[in-house]
C-alpha cells in the first residue's frame, strides 16, 4: 500500500510565499541607465535655456527692448522665431516647462536603474507611453517648425534627438524583456540594431531640414 505525502505550504519560508504571489519586477542594464541620463540631462538643457530665453525676451518686451537669443545665427536658425510662436505654447504655457518636468522624470529612472532598482510592467509601460507622447509632440513641432513657422530651433533639435534616442531605446526594452507583446524576430531585431531606429529617425529628420531649406541654413 503507497503512502501519499502532501505538502503542508504553511511550512515554506515567508520570503519563498511572498515571492510567489508578488509580480514580476525588471531592472535595466548599466548602459541602459546611463543612455537615459545623457539623454535626460541632454533634453533638460535644451528645455532650461529655453526657459530662460524666454524669460529674457518677454522681460525685454516689458522693458521695451529686444532680446535675441544666443543660437539665433540668421532667418532661418532663429530660435528667437520659434520661442514667440504660438506653436511654443501648445498647451497654454511655455512648452519647455512641461520639458523641465518630463526629462527630470528621465533622470530620475536613470538614477534608480544605476542603483539597481527594478519595477513592474505597469510603470515600464508607463513609462513607453510617456516617451511615445513625446516623440509624438516632437514630430508635431518638427512639422510645425519646417513648414508652418519656418524656423528652426538648435536647442529644440537637440531635445527632439534626446526624445527619439529615448523612445526607441525604451521601446527597445520593453520588447526584449516580454513586457510588450512581440514575434520573436522582431525581439532578435531590437537586441541586436536598436541603434538603427532613432539614427533612422534622425536622419530622416536631417534630410527634410535640408531639403526644406538646403544652404540657406548657414547663409
Amino acid at each position: 500500500m503507497s503512502k501519499t505525502t502532501v505538502k503542508d505550504v504553511s511550512t515554506e519560508s515567508e520570503p519563498e510565499r511572498v515571492a510567489a504571489t508578488e509580480p514580476r519586477t525588471v531592472g535595466g542594464s548599466r548602459a541602459f541607465a546611463i543612455l537615459l541620463l545623457i539623454t535626460g540631462a541632454a533634453g533638460l538643457l535644451a528645455a532650461w535655456v529655453i526657459t530662460i530665453d524666454k524669460f529674457k525676451i518677454l522681460e525685454g518686451k516689458v522693458d521695451g527692448k529686444t532680446f535675441t537669443p544666443s543660437c539665433s545665427i540668421n532667418p532661418i536658425v532663429s530660435c528667437g522665431s520659434v520661442m514667440e510662436s504660438k506653436q511654443a505654447a501648445a498647451f497654454g504655457f511655455p512648452n519647455p516647462m512641461l520639458g523641465l518636468v518630463a526629462y527630470g522624470i528621465v533622470i530620475c529612472v536613470g538614477m534608480s536603474l544605476l542603483a539597481r532598482a527594478s519595477f513592474p510592467r505597469w510603470y515600464w509601460l508607463t513609462f513607453n507611453f510617456g516617451t511615445l507622447f513625446g516623440v509624438s509632440f516632437c514630430t508635431w513641432l518638427q512639422y510645425q517648425s519646417l513648414y508652418e513657422i519656418n524656423a528652426l530651433c538648435l536647442w529644440c533639435s537637440l531635445a527632439w534627438v534626446a526624445t527619439i534616442t529615448m523612445f526607441w531605446y525604451v521601446t527597445s526594452f520593453n520588447v526584449r524583456n516580454g513586457l510588450l507583446p512581440a514575434p520573436g524576430w522582431l525581439k532578435r531585431f531590437f537586441g541586436e540594431f536598436t541603434w538603427v531606429l532613432p539614427a533612422t529617425h534622425v536622419g530622416i529628420i536631417a534630410m527634410l531640414i535640408l531639403t526644406r531649406w538646403g544652404t540657406d541654413l548657414w547663409a
